[in-house]
């Protein structure tokens, strides 16, 4: 069984729960457009999650979903919240669903963690995850360590629940290739964020139409919390203090407030411009529609040919 069999959604597409970015509106765009939509609860607390829930059932009918990340100071409420709303997806990351698993499940969500490793995969199956999103450091945002191409069959291999391969993935090529690693679908962000939809700052979109491939960089590693992002002089600063065995606090001094001073003001210097690797492939800003459907027309040609 495909991913869009089993969500009852038209392309075998996640739409990646990206923090101040994934709002109920863009959510509800992907939805419509054929793929699945989530809403992203980083930095937002119960209250605010209700509303973006509100906010996408009004604008489209078909089915979405919520990320939570565990590490949110509400997630209490916010757990709470998605099973009384019933939501009909929800994707996990930063930390264990177990607590909150069997509300879920008896809400009839189906429950996806993110997984960075075959250990972490077995776990989310152990606790009843209906399947698992395993993502490569290929990622934007935050990141392990195993690639993609890695991680996936690995994953796949550890598990009976279905894999969904996240990490790296722009067009149908890639697509394909997650596919053919036993993959049933895949989960994308990076290449959503030059949609039209994607409510990001056009200076965000702008400066990823511009990059290369080698135009992201992994900070935060001393930390243990690494992040993939755009290099630019924040990240540059960041980096050299990095280096010279900077505190905590003097390192999260220089990333407090830069998601949204990337994403809401536009500010591609000193804000946190997360990308993945596949930025250097992104060159227009297009319909959300327009990007899953070629991407999907593409996978199917490569397989065709294999």
């Amino acid at each position: 069984m495909l991913l869009n069999e089993m969500l009852g959604i038209k392309y075998p597409i996640i739409q990646g729960g990206m923090a101040n970015i994934a709002t109920g509106k863009f959510a509800a765009a992907v939805s419509e457009a054929g793929g699945l939509g989530l809403i992203a609860s980083g930095g937002y607390d119960a209250a605010r999650i209700e509303e973006e829930i509100a906010e996408a059932r009004k604008a489209t009918d078909k089915p979405f979903g919520v990320n939570l990340m565990l590490l949110n100071p509400d997630v209490d409420n916010i757990a709470d919240l998605l099973a009384r709303e019933k939501i009909q997806v929800i994707t996990t990351g930063a930390g264990s669903p177990g607590k909150y698993m069997e509300a879920w499940k008896e809400s009839g969500a189906t429950v996806i963690p993110v997984v960075a490793s075959c250990a972490l995969a077995k776990r989310m199956e152990k606790m009843g995850a209906d399947a698992v999103i395993a993502e490569g450091g290929e990622s934007g945002g935050h990141v392990g360590d195993m690639t993609t191409m890695a991680l996936v069959p690995q994953v796949v291999d550890s598990v009976e629940i279905p894999v969904i391969a996240a990490g790296g993935i722009a067009d149908g090529r890639q697509f394909a290739a997650a596919m053919c690693l036993g993959a049933i679908g895949i989960q994308i962000g990076t290449c959503l964020l030059v949609s039209e939809e994607c409510p990001v700052h056009e200076n965000y979109k702008l400066e990823l139409i511009k990059a290369r491939d080698n135009s992201t960089t992994v900070t935060g590693r001393s930390l243990q919390a690494p992040v993939r992002i755009i290099k630019n002089a924040m990240a540059r600063e960041y980096l050299k203090l990095e280096s010279q065995a900077a505190s905590r606090e003097e390192l999260e001094q220089i990333t407090l407030g830069g998601l949204r001073r990337a994403v809401v003001d536009g500010d591609m210097k000193t804000g946190s411009v997360m990308a993945g690797q596949v930025c250097g492939q992104l060159k227009e800003i297009r319909p959300v529609a327009d990007i899953l459907r070629d991407m999907y027309e593409e996978a199917k040609k490569v397989v065709i040919n294999l």
